[in-house]
Formats: structure tokens, sequence, C-alpha cells
């Protein structure tokens, strides 16, 4: 979530990088039923787009760090069990 050059994070979006993947899913799903829905109004409509956007960046990012910490369990030549990281073309 980089804010532009020389900008400062907004409190929505300080908001969001506090919430855990599962709280930021969940509110992204919300969101997209309520706009599938078309429960808002326009303006509303457009801040919840806004805070989805965000939401999914987040998703995605924690997702991303998720990926990079999974480790496999791999049997080496002598057939000993051996940690590899993750790849997701092998997977």
């Amino acid at each position: 979530m980089a804010a532009e050059e020389g900008e400062a994070r907004t409190d929505a979006e300080k908001a969001v990088e506090a919430m855990s993947f599962e709280e930021a899913f969940a509110e992204l799903e919300s969101i997209v039923q309520r706009l599938e829905r078309g429960q808002l109004d326009l303006e509303e409509a457009i801040r919840a787009y806004e805070r989805g956007t965000l939401l999914r960046r987040h998703c995605a990012l924690k997702l991303k760090q998720a990926q990079l910490r999974v480790e496999k369990i791999a049997l080496d030549e002598d057939g000993e069990p051996r940690l590899e990281p993750f790849d997701p073309g092998s997977a």
C-alpha cells in the first residue's frame, strides 16, 4: 500500500493496514454484496469502492507475505526430509 510520493497515508489506509487478512476479507465481501445489490447511493458506492480497493490491496499483500513464508517438506536423495522454499510452479 504505497502512498503517492510525498503523500502521507490516510487514516483509512492506516486502519486497513492494522486489519488481519480475515477481517479485511470479510469487510471486502460485505462491500461487494452491498454494491451488487445496489443498496448504496452514488456517493456511498464511490466511498465503498475506494474502501474495497484498499481492502483488496491489503488482502493481496497479506497473501503474498504468507506465500513467502511457506515452506514445503521434500525428501532428499537419501530419503531424509528437508525444507524447501515455496515454488508456485511446482505446486
